[in-house]
């Protein structure tokens, strides 16, 4: 057994996937998806259901696990912000040389800080830099460093 993905569903997905890959160093992985037919509409229980979007490499990795940003019609999208403390999935995390960096880079492309950034010693593990921080359609990411 292996995980395979973490799907966010975009309001525009060709956007947020560009996103992700200008900030974080995401590849696209091909075809893109343009999915519709009767098994999909089985699949998800959305009558005429169209789903379009593409996965992402995450960086480090060569295959597996990807992002699947997917943009769903009929949109039935909420105006709702995901909390940092709501219930489900909370966030996605990424490991990076530099917090601020990246953070910069983040803010560059549209993306939001949550809090600020902190610094935290973990006696026997070592100091942890890090920020929750939005991407443009208001999903959450950690942005992290360990040092030892």
């Amino acid at each position: 057994m292996k995980f395979a993905h973490t799907n966010i569903i975009a309001r525009d997905w060709k956007k947020l996937a560009r996103f992700y890959i200008d900030v974080f160093a995401c590849q696209p992985t091909y075809p893109e998806r343009d999915l519709s037919g009767e098994w999909i509409d089985q699949a998800t229980d959305i009558g005429r259901v169209h789903i379009r979007g593409i996965h992402l490499r995450l960086p480090g990795y060569t295959d597996a696990p990807t992002l699947e940003i997917f943009q769903y019609e009929p949109d039935r999208l909420s105006e709702v912000q995901p909390a940092i403390n709501g219930q489900g999935l909370g966030h996605i995390a990424f490991e990076v040389d530099s917090v601020e960096e990246v953070l910069h880079k983040l803010l560059a492309h549209g993306g939001t800080r949550v809090g600020e950034l902190v610094k935290k010693e973990y006696p026997g593990v070592g100091w942890l830099t890090m920020v929750y921080t939005r991407d443009p359609e208001g999903n959450i990411i950690e942005i992290q460093n360990w040092q030892k």
